[in-house]
C-alpha cells in the first residue's frame, strides 16, 4: 500500500514556474509508475505525465510537452513535477497518483482504475 501527500502548489504569473513534490510512504514505492494528474473546476480529472519504475520513460500530455517535466528519486520515495512557462489553463488541483501499470493512454475508464491517490495540491495561474 502507498500514501501521496503533494506539496509545493500556490499562485503564480503567467508565464511562472513551480515544483510540485510528491512523498511517498510505503516500501514498495520502485514498484509502482508515478503519475500527476489534474482537475480544473466543472472539468474531469485528466491525465499530465507519468514515469516508470525506473525513471527510464516518461509520458506527457500533450497540453505541457516541453513545459512540465516529470522525475522520481527512488531513494527518497519523491516524485517531482517542475512547471514551466505555465499558463491560466494550467490552473487545477493537480493529484500525484501511483499506478501498478504502464499505459499508454490515460482515458477516463483508464483513470478509473488507478489505485492510489493524493488529496491533492492548487495550482493557481493568474493572467
Amino acid at each position: 500500500q502507498v500514501q501521496l501527500v503533494e506539496s509545493g502548489g500556490g499562485l503564480v504569473q503567467a508565464g511562472g514556474s513551480l515544483r510540485l513534490s510528491c512523498a511517498a510512504s510505503g516500501r514498495t514505492f520502485r514498484s509502482y509508475v508515478m503519475g500527476w494528474f489534474r482537475q480544473a473546476a466543472g472539468k474531469e480529472r485528466e491525465f499530465v505525465a507519468a514515469i516508470s519504475w525506473s525513471g527510464g520513460s516518461r509520458s506527457y500530455a500533450e497540453a505541457v510537452k516541453g513545459r512540465f517535466t516529470i522525475s522520481r528519486d527512488n531513494i527518497k520515495n519523491m516524485v517531482y513535477l517542475q512547471m514551466n512557462s505555465l499558463k491560466p489553463e494550467d490552473t487545477a488541483v493537480y493529484y500525484c497518483a501511483a499506478d501498478a501499470t504502464w499505459r499508454s493512454r490515460y482515458d477516463p475508464a483508464a483513470v478509473g482504475e488507478i489505485e492510489y491517490w493524493g488529496q491533492g495540491t492548487q495550482v493557481t495561474v493568474s493572467s
